[in-house]
């Protein structure tokens, strides 16, 4: 990538500029000695065309040691200042940051003249043999005056007796007028480019550009939210925008930036967007393929573009084949474009916080081979959802893309729908066209294999029965990802010193937090990961569970739902009877035990501290029904 400095940045350094934030180049890196034996080190900076001495304040001295700063390397300026010392000017600089570590040496620099006014009148032959070496050590603070002024003391007149020798023996010569080293402060373009912003590709942006225009599409705008943290109530919302060369990223406004540009945001339109900051990109929220963010600011100037640009595409995929889903990280973000095969009716959900809620679920099948879950959340039900419902009831089967779906892996792999997704019934593009060709004309019978659970009466379609010591003996739960397996066994023992912990009840987008939370005062709660208190917290099983079978014993861990199976209550109510009658709540859950369950496990290694250890899950407990165990027996016995 081509680097620009910033012209006649060494120039304005020394004409008085301390607010600039220039880049420069490293051009040479020497250590130099200072009080107290402690290493200083001076640089020697260039713009391209001039360069300058300087020193390292010593809060800088790793980024020369753990070598980010060497010769070649390109750095942005943040705090510094120009200092006279030795009778001679020196950057003297306070902090900066690394932009380009390696870089070749740009341009051809000259040296900027050093002599300042003082120095010019200093009679070139007095001896300063008892001048004190030129040393930085009082350059650790973060105030340019007061560093100004230690390198001043630093340095020690001579004795007035030789200096006055040295001046009767001195014979002048001609010198020509003093002239003061130029002012940059101010003019035009040196300090301040007033020119209009050059338009960039999106995947040209970066955080060191002082002046920057992208113009590009808007092709999903989030809701609006309001928060609360240490620093009071705010609100935030965001877009993802996509130009003519396939760049994305998102931009995102604060407070009373929301209330500017919240209204003329429209998905589809093109805007030409200018003078936003760039921070690293938030990855756990954010799923494009850019490593930064924009933060629009009170300075940024949004205009809709009047006429359409057909360069920049309405929309960008990455499309992955179903069978890929199978190896996809869990909370991983994808597109994935498939047949609607079948859609069930839309449920109420009912959700922690008391707020209701709409599910529905829908198959898709592609030619991998494979078919997934999807699961519509909230207004995805009503809309896109209640019109792939009526399409299916009139025996239309649509191909549907989904744009940055959230992949899930309890019990098998399926997908949701979260804030930023997107979904697009008979998308014209080439792969729904491909799609919907290979459907009509013989896929819509092809046998396929769903990735995602299937619950029916006798457990899972796919399931793996295992018993209790084939998962020792088989070394399960230590590949690289996770066994699923289903064990009939018996519940010998449940621990309940710690059966259960208090939770947040807050909701983060479609999901509950859930985070362990704790006494803030004597009547509220406080949660670290949303920064806010309430009265009442939420109780969720943390179930440790003895099971057996004929073959032997283990531990299991069951969260809240499964840890409901097997005990027939909910964490709070068994909670409250712990508090109000202990001896009826260990009656209670001796009576729980020897039930017999087909247990759905999910066994992993995880690391605690430095030992690996298996974790196994119980993703879903189901009391046995005999009339299917004994159908199951019986096909066993048919197969040997």
């Amino acid at each position: 990538m081509p680097v620009s400095l910033t012209p006649n940045a060494i120039p304005a350094i020394n004409g008085g500029d301390v607010d600039s934030k220039p880049l420069v180049q490293v051009v040479d890196v020497r250590p130099v000695g200072g009080s107290g034996g402690q290493e200083r080190h001076r640089l020697l900076l260039s713009d391209g065309a001039s360069s300058q001495h300087a020193m390292l304040a010593t809060q800088l001295n790793d980024l020369v040691k753990s070598g980010r700063v060497r010769k070649g390397s390109v750095v942005q300026l943040i705090d510094y200042i120009c200092s006279v010392v030795q009778n001679r000017k020196i950057i003297v600089v306070l902090n900066m940051e690394t932009i380009i570590p390696d870089c070749e040496i740009i341009g051809n620099p000259k040296m900027y003249p050093e002599t300042n006014a003082a120095a010019q009148k200093v009679l070139p032959n007095i001896n300063t043999g008892n001048v004190q070496r030129f040393s930085n050590d009082n350059i650790n603070g973060r105030n340019p005056v007061q560093n100004a002024q230690n390198f001043q003391s630093a340095v020690q007149p001579p004795p007035r007796a030789n200096a006055m020798q040295n001046m009767q023996s001195f014979r002048p010569t001609v010198q020509p007028p003093y002239q003061p080293p130029p002012n940059y402060r101010n003019r035009g373009p040196v300090m301040k480019n007033e020119a209009p912003a050059r338009i960039i590709p999106i995947a040209a942006l970066n955080p060191y550009q002082g002046r920057w225009a992208i113009k590009a599409r808007v092709t999903a705008k989030g809701d609006l939210r309001r928060y609360n943290n240490a620093r009071g109530d705010g609100k935030v919302f965001s877009f993802d925008l996509l130009d003519s060369d396939g760049g994305e990223i998102r931009v995102t406004c604060f407070n009373a930036v929301v209330d500017r540009f919240y209204d003329i945001i429209e998905v589809g339109k093109v805007y030409l967007i200018s003078k936003g900051s760039l921070k690293p990109a938030q990855k756990n929220f954010n799923h494009l393929k850019n490593e930064w963010e924009i933060f629009l600011e009170a300075t940024s100037t949004v205009d809709v573009c009047p006429e359409e640009d057909a360069s920049i595409p309405q929309q960008q995929f990455s499309f992955r084949p179903i069978s890929d889903i199978e190896n996809a990280e869990n909370n991983s973000i994808i597109d994935v474009i498939g047949v609607v095969v079948s859609i069930n009716p839309s449920v109420p959900i009912l959700r922690k916080n008391g707020m209701e809620t709409q599910r529905r679920n829908l198959n898709l099948k592609d030619g991998s081979g494979r078919t997934v879950e999807l699961t519509l959340w909230g207004e995805f039900c009503n809309r896109e959802g209640q019109k792939v419902q009526e399409m299916i009831d009139s025996g239309i089967f649509p191909v549907l893309a989904v744009k940055a779906g959230k992949v899930s892996d309890f019990s098998g792999k399926s997908i949701g729908t979260i804030s930023s997704t997107q979904l697009f019934i008979n998308l014209d593009v080439p792969e729904a066209c491909s799609l919907r060709s290979w459907f009509d004309f013989g896929g819509k019978d092809a046998a396929s294999l769903s990735i995602s659970r299937e619950i029916m009466s006798g457990g899972s379609k796919n399931e793996i029965r295992k018993t209790v010591s084939q998962i020792k003996e088989e070394g399960l739960g230590r590949s690289d990802k996770p066994d699923w397996i289903t064990v009939k066994a018996t519940v010998s023992f449940i621990k309940t010193d710690t059966f259960c912990y208090t939770a947040c009840p807050l909701m983060i987008g479609d999901r509950q937090c859930n985070k362990k939370v704790t006494r803030a005062g004597n009547t509220r709660w406080l949660c670290d990961r949303c920064n806010q208190e309430f009265e009442e917290c939420d109780y969720r099983y943390l179930l440790q569970v003895q099971i057996q079978d004929h073959t032997g014993l283990t531990w299991v861990t069951a969260f809240q739902e499964s840890g409901e199976e097997i005990l027939g209550f909910s964490a709070k109510e068994l909670f409250m009877l712990k508090q109000q009658d202990d001896e009826r709540f260990a009656e209670t859950v001796r009576s729980k035990l020897f039930y017999q369950f087909l247990f759905r496990l999910k066994i992993k290694e995880e690391t605690y501290g430095d030992e690996q250890r298996v974790k196994i899950t119980v993703v879903k407990a189901d009391k046995v029904n005999y009339s299917s165990e004994s159908q199951y027996m019986l096909d066993l016995i048919s197969k040997v």
